[in-house]
């Protein structure tokens, strides 16, 4: 028999789960439907823009739906890429962003943001023009990260010319550089790192499906890289691997005032069914899915962002 002195019985806390940080409404979120006059030189920084983006560093909330998971996303320095790697890292994974050199301010400030999230974030700065850069970035990753699971190549150029006959000399091999073979050659180099259940999602445009005069180089290598994302769903399909794109709608990010007219600046997004451009938190979400669990069934499909015009 206990000889215990019996003491006064006092009723637990309940344990709680710490508090996810309240999301920001859209009607909260700075208005972009009147965005005013500004240019910036290329390729932009995220500190000048006026309003400021959301990239979802205190907006989103948390549902663990990429825990554990190890993702590389090219020009994640700001932008779609920037939100892209805040939201990763909000779900769970394991982050290293690619950067230009001239970008590393804007790297620096994203990798900053996630890791005040409690996240990591891993840093490389290149330019992904060639086979030989994507090759070393995709070692480094790895090296980094201990292995890969999803690749998101964002990285992307554009530069705005009023008529064909104003297009110079080199800027459409750059384009297509950048935004066609430098994707390719990324995805081909990390193949041999991706295993069942890895998500690949590349970042085409709405461009691709309704042409701008002033972006045709542009336009063309987004429609190359939509088909693209369609060929590798084919051929990765068999080792479980899915391939998709995202194609986003008009989008306030840097690349916005250091390509385009000041002038054409203050309208962007103003021709969209819903009348305004879009936040990069907003794009973000579509990655997410595509890279989750959630998306198991889901290969060589591409996701438009637009803000209600059709890419189809």
């Amino acid at each position: 028999m206990s000889t215990a002195k019996k003491t006064k019985k006092t009723k637990k806390a309940t344990p709680t789960a710490p508090a996810a940080p309240a999301p920001t409404s859209a009607a909260s979120r700075a208005k972009l439907s009147r965005i005013p006059n500004q240019t910036q030189d290329w390729p932009g920084t995220t500190t000048e823009l006026r309003p400021q983006p959301d990239h979802g560093d205190s907006s989103w909330t948390p549902r663990g739906r990429l825990s554990g998971k190890r993702a590389l996303v090219t020009g994640g320095d700001s932008g779609i890429g920037r939100a892209v790697a805040t939201v990763f890292a909000h779900e769970g994974a394991e982050v290293t962003i690619v950067a230009l050199p001239d970008e590393a301010e804007d790297a620096k400030a994203t990798k900053k943001a996630i890791k005040a999230l409690g996240g990591v974030c891993h840093v490389i700065k290149a330019d992904l023009r060639t086979a030989k850069a994507n090759q070393r970035v995709v070692e480094r990753a790895v090296e980094k990260m201990g292995g890969l699971d999803v690749v998101v190549a964002n990285a992307a150029y554009q530069m705005t010319h009023p008529a064909l006959a104003e297009f110079p000399d080199g800027q459409v091999e750059r384009t297509f550089e950048t935004n066609v073979f430098g994707p390719f050659w990324l995805v081909k180099a990390a193949q041999a790192h991706l295993n069942e259940g890895s998500s690949v999602v590349l970042t085409t445009s709405v461009q691709a499906y309704s042409p701008s005069e002033p972006l045709l180089d542009y336009a063309a290598s987004k429609a190359a890289l939509t088909n693209l994302a369609v060929n590798l769903a084919s051929q990765f399909g068999p080792q479980g691997i899915r391939v998709n794109a995202v194609a986003p709608g008009p989008i306030w990010t840097p690349l916005i005032p250091a390509t385009m007219a000041p002038e054409k600046v203050s309208g962007f997004g103003s021709d969209t069914p819903l009348g305004r451009a879009g936040h990069p938190v907003e794009v973000a979400a579509a990655y997410v899915f595509l890279a989750s669990d959630e998306a198991s069934y889901v290969s060589g499909t591409v996701l438009g962002v637009t803000g209600g015009k059709p890419v189809f």
